[in-house]
Formats: structure tokens, sequence, C-alpha cells
């Protein structure tokens, strides 16, 4: 579990938590979530455990089920492939801006996120893969110098994060994935905007197509269930 920063509430801290849990296939679409067992796990009181509940509800990430409580919600393919659209455009425009504004972070701060999502697929943790792929792309979005894009992909994030778990519990996940990354900084330490948008877009549309039909291929599969989660510090 990836350490959180200070400011976040227990809220944030649980939502994170069981968000991350999800993502790695520990709830199957028939689990029904247990307040009271997560909690438990967790060390935390129900009511924050209530509330990272709707949250996650209310972003898609979970929906009711029959009789009561909440189950892990399907993904919809379709879904997916109109989100992936708009995040190639974000993606696109990110890259171009931070090619004309950002080169020279680019190239003193960039090298390490590609290394740590090398060694983040060699560990074989899905959460690492999920961590440190969002972490170069908000890299970009901070280098693009409009605070906006950010604001815009973080409302995705959290369904993100779900669809990619999904792909990479059954080990699909692209091989050439962070030399695409590696590419699309190469071409923004160029400062070449160009270039780095059209290696960007084209990063998210294969990512799109590939997603989506794993979607399809594995929609049927039972997910691998790893252990279970570390306690948050009991703060509610």
């Amino acid at each position: 579990m990836q350490t959180l920063p200070v400011q976040r509430t227990l809220v944030d801290q649980v939502y994170e938590s069981i968000l991350s849990e999800i993502s790695a296939g520990k709830f199957g679409l028939d689990t029904r979530l247990i307040q009271e067992e997560l909690a438990e796990s967790l060390g935390v009181s129900r009511q924050p455990v209530q509330q990272a509940l709707l949250l996650l509800r209310s972003h898609a990430i979970l929906r009711d089920a029959p009789g009561r409580g909440l189950m892990v919600a399907p993904l919809d393919a379709d879904y997916v492939r109109n989100l992936y659209e708009v995040r190639a455009m974000l993606d696109g425009l990110a890259s171009s801006n931070a090619a004309e504004r950002g080169s020279d972070t680019a190239k003193k701060e960039g090298p390490a996120f590609i290394e740590r999502g090398r060694e983040a697929v060699k560990s074989r943790s899905i959460a690492r893969m999920i961590a440190t792929d969002m972490d170069f792309h908000f890299f970009l979005y901070g280098l693009s110098g409009n605070p906006l894009v950010a604001q815009m992909s973080a409302t995705h994030w959290s369904y993100l994060r779900r669809v990619m778990g999904e792909v990479l519990l059954h080990g699909e996940t692209p091989a050439d994935i962070w030399a695409q990354h590696e590419a699309i900084l190469n071409a923004v330490i160029a400062a070449d905007p160009r270039e780095a948008e059209r290696l960007a877009r084209h990063h998210i549309s294969h990512a799109s197509e590939t997603l989506t039909t794993n979607l399809a291929n594995y929609s049927h599969k039972e997910p691998v269930r790893p252990a279970a989660s570390r306690r948050l510090r009991n703060r509610g």
C-alpha cells in the first residue's frame, strides 16, 4: 500500500486502500463489501469506511448489491473507450505544452519516473505499476503549465485505476508501455511539441484498444485474490 500524504483525511486513506484492493482483484464482482469486515481489516471505525464506500459508488467503482450493501461494479467497455478518447486529447495537450514549457525540468527529473516504472514492472506489483503510471502522467500534466489538465484528468483516475488493475491481473499489460513513456519524455526533452503530442495520443489510443479488447476477453474470468490489506492507523 502506498504511503499517503499527511494532509489526507482518514476517509481519503480508507478510500485509497479499498480502491487499491479492488484494483488488485481482492474483491470479485460477486463479493459483497461488508463495512464491519473492512473496518476491522483497516483498523478504523465504521464511519470512514461507510463514507469511503459511498464515494466509491458515486465514482462508479461500486454498485448496489441485491437486497442491501455494495458490490464491485462491472466494467463497461464502451465507457472505457469513451474515457480514453478524452484522455488522448488531454494527454496530447499536456505533452505538447510540456515540450514547449518544461523541457529542462523533463530532462532533469523525467528519467527517474521511467526508472521507477520499469522497476515496478519487474516487481509484478499491481499497486506499484498503477502508481508509477499515474505518477508519470501527472508529471507531464505538471510540466504542461496548465493546472486544469491535471484537475480534469484527476476526476477520472479512480475509474482508470480500476480498469488498469483488471487488465494487469491477467498479465496483459503492453510490454512496451515504458518504452512508449520514454519516447514521449524524449520528445518533451527535445522541445518537440508536435512529436510529443503525436506520441502521447498514440500511446493512449493503443492502450484503449488493448484494454477494451482484454476486457471483452477476460470479463468472465475470476480475478486472483491477493493477501489481506495492511491496517491503517486508527484515527477514527
